[in-house]
């Protein structure tokens, strides 16, 4: 962090001058010495310095100034850095001024000009106000601030991406504190609609910044660095991340591109316990940054937040089209980008997403949940994980299951959910499971209020006060980009190896006298593996599996082309 400041603040350039230098002769190795020739001047100072996260430790303020004295100075100044130690510079004609302002401003101390010899009059005055300051001196965090409020659409992204990047930020909520106000104040924005404030460590800011500018100003990588790789891997759950790994391992050159975050769903995972090699478990966001730490140690291009619109063929090799309007080549192509939650589509929901309704675990959102009660839409692990994750914070969380309670004795959660889950849920106090339930509507205007939940045995139909809606329900590819490539099936899930053969026969269009490979597609040199694969098992595990296998059939490939 930058070192705290010293400001000193005088209407003469030669007594401004004077200060400074014997500021700085005595406390320049340890302090900014920073000065300003107005009250008004000085406050600007003092709010850009508020503004960049730094600190004021002193002031040292002449009392007769024009436009606005050193009290007013003082008065004002307290208000942004009321922990700073305040000094005020007079002359013998002002002392009454300085004894009252010991009260009003809460004046330090008040010293008689002229100050010299500073060894004696000025130094010793100083050194044990400002050892006095750093005794109870607290570094701020010296990150990215978000300043937003709980229902804002936008804060909730930027608070998200930055979360699911991995990228440490402070969130300073406009609703619950001064803090949060006065940058709103100092930054000049035009109210709470404006939000949120995005505050980088150099001092610049943002203001509603996309997703795209944040990664920008973060330095995340979103071009290429060469047009053309050995193997180009859209999406970055289990399935790209490993793939990454055994490809680039191998020597393959390999460009990842993800358009959120690394890790995908899984990496959004409170916790993750059924994982090969982790018995106690572990994060989806842990498991999310070893794998791109290995797969960089290797030498794989990590392009995010990047979207691949489309691909087209150029015979043997695949040209990815960018949504920035750039293009990337590769021998060889894999399909990983998983699946997404399923929108519920019921009145209300698409004007509320953000601000009380999310789809998945959004774990930015949980300490804001404190004391809350939390409603979760789903009954499969997903929905398990945050469950109880949420239920650390939350009074309550009730989980919304379509499935009916008492079916064959079993719990509603049966059909769907690891049994190591379902016992943990039952065995949690705070947790209830609403077996036969579903939403039948949202309710608020700008933040959510109310939802109205079914019955599904009775058709009854209960109203109930709500702040936080999550949802995990159903699993939708997005391979929209696609269209008329590789075959896929009628909900979009991409067919591979013995899928594409109908009634023995190769798929249609496909060239080569050998039959596609187990994890390939309709075209090609073109593979899919995970979630977004027809067929495949919705599990971290086999989605690592699946983009190892796919390497070694990409390498298959490769020999023959």
């Amino acid at each position: 962090m930058a070192k705290p400041a010293i400001l000193s603040i005088d209407d003469d350039p030669d007594v401004l001058q004077a200060v400074s230098r014997d500021l700085r002769n005595q406390y320049g190795d340890r302090f900014r010495i920073v000065r300003a020739d107005s009250g008004i001047a000085a406050l600007e100072v003092i709010r850009q310095l508020k503004l960049r996260n730094e600190v004021v430790a002193l002031f040292l303020v002449d009392q007769r100034m024009p436009q606005m004295g050193g009290v007013e100075f003082l008065e004002q100044a307290k208000v942004i850095f009321p922990e700073a130690k305040r000094v005020l510079l007079t002359a013998y004609a002002d002392t009454e001024a300085a004894i009252q302002s010991i009260n009003s401003a809460r004046l330090d101390y008040y010293l008689l000009k002229p100050w010299d010899p500073p060894e004696e009059r000025l130094y010793p005055v100083l050194d044990d106000l400002l050892d006095d300051w750093l005794s109870a001196f607290r570094p701020p965090f010296t990150g990215i601030r978000v300043v937003g409020h709980r229902w804002s659409p936008l804060s909730h992204q930027a608070k998200d991406f930055l979360a699911r990047n991995q990228i440490p930020y402070q969130w300073l909520d406009v609703e619950l504190e001064p803090e949060a106000e006065k940058l709103v104040t100092y930054a000049e924005m035009d109210g709470k609609q404006a939000l949120p404030l995005v505050l980088f460590p150099d001092g610049s800011r943002l203001i509603q910044p996309s997703n795209l500018a944040i990664a920008a100003k973060i330095g995340l990588q979103t071009q290429a660095e060469r047009p053309f790789y050995d193997l180009a891997i859209v999406g970055g759950g289990p399935a790209g991340l490993a793939a990454a790994v055994y490809g680039a391992s191998e020597g393959l050159s390999t460009v990842m591109i993800e358009r959120e975050a690394p890790g995908g769903q899984a990496g959004s995972s409170s916790r993750i316990e059924n994982y090969l090699g982790f018995p106690v478990g572990l994060s989806g966001a842990d498991l999310a940054r070893r794998a791109v730490t290995q797969s960089r140690r290797f030498g794989v291009e990590i392009l995010t937040p990047q979207e691949v619109m489309g691909v087209r063929l150029a015979e043997p090799y695949q040209i990815l089209q960018l949504a920035d309007g750039s293009e990337i080549s590769s021998h060889a192509l894999l399909v990983a980008t998983g699946v997404s939650y399923r929108k519920l589509d019921v009145p209300g929901m698409e004007k509320l997403y953000g601000a009380g309704v999310y789809y998945g675990a959004a774990m930015t959102e949980a300490i804001a949940c404190q004391g809350e009660i939390v409603y979760i839409v789903g009954g499969a692990n997903s929905a398990g994980q945050a469950a109880m994750h949420f239920a650390k914070y939350a009074r309550e969380v009730v989980m919304l299951v379509r499935s009916s309670s008492g079916v064959d004795g079993l719990s509603p959660l049966a059909k769907s959910m690891s049994q190591y889950l379902i016992d943990q849920i039952e065995a949690t106090p705070n947790i209830t499971v609403c077996g036969g339930c579903v939403i039948e509507e949202v309710k608020g205007d700008a933040q959510l209020e109310a939802i109205v939940i079914k019955h599904i045995a009775t058709d009854a139909i209960e109203t109930v006060n709500a702040s936080s809606l999550f949802i995990f329900i159903g699993a939708m590819p997005k391979t929209d980009w696609l269209d008329g490539t590789v075959e896929r099936d009628e909900r979009g899930f991409v067919l591979t190896g013995p899928d594409l053969m109908r009634e023995g026969k190769k798929p249609k269009g496909w060239n080569l006298d050998r039959l596609p490979f187990l994890l390939e597609t309709s075209v090609p040199g073109i593979f899919a593996a995970g979630d977004v694969r027809y067929g495949s098992v919705k599990r971290v595990a086999s989605g690592v599996g699946e983009g190892a296998i796919a390497v070694q059939f990409i390498h298959r490939y490769l020999s023959k082309v």
